[in-house]
């Protein structure tokens, strides 16, 4: 895999650039936080709202473009309200600074995760990973997974 130069300008968060390996792909996430923290930038230091996820996902600098579709999605602005809601995020060809620039956006419907089912190939791959160290937790990250499966994938480990 190629590396974007981007990549080395602030390897620490989330960029449009990450969702980019010759092939733009989305990525839905789960919010964890949302908080206000120092950013090292090009010019120094900048105070900015940080989006932090559930999961092994980096952290994104978090725009009020992005900040008014995840109000406008879950119908509040209080920050407190979006902890465990998902969102998907996506590369966007933007007009800034007199230029088409990629930028991250958030799509302004609630994302759906997949729901794990037994008897599929993700269970298997989700046991297997819960074999090697992951957690529950970990796992709905990624998946939606009823009561009952999730009583069932604990007895199958």
């Amino acid at each position: 895999m190629k590396t974007h130069w981007k990549k080395l300008d602030n390897p620490n968060y989330l960029g449009a650039y990450s969702l980019m390996d010759g092939e733009t792909k989305e990525l839905t996430a789960i919010i964890e936080k949302v908080v206000s923290e120092e950013v090292k930038t090009e010019r120094g230091t900048d105070t900015c709202r940080v989006i932090h996820f559930k999961g092994d996902h980096k952290p994104m600098i978090l725009n009020t473009t992005n900040s008014k579709t995840i109000q406008s999605i879950y119908n509040t602005p209080y920050i407190e309200d979006w902890k465990g809601k998902s969102i998907t995020i996506y590369v966007a060809k933007i007009k800034a600074f007199g230029e088409q620039i990629e930028a991250l956006r958030i799509k302004k419907v609630k994302p759906q995760l997949p729901e794990l089912l037994p008897n599929t190939e993700n269970w298997s791959k989700v046991l297997q990973a819960l074999a090697n160290g992951y957690n529950i937790e970990q796992i709905k990250t990624k998946y939606r997974l009823s009561p009952d499966n999730e009583n069932q994938l604990l007895t199958q480990i």
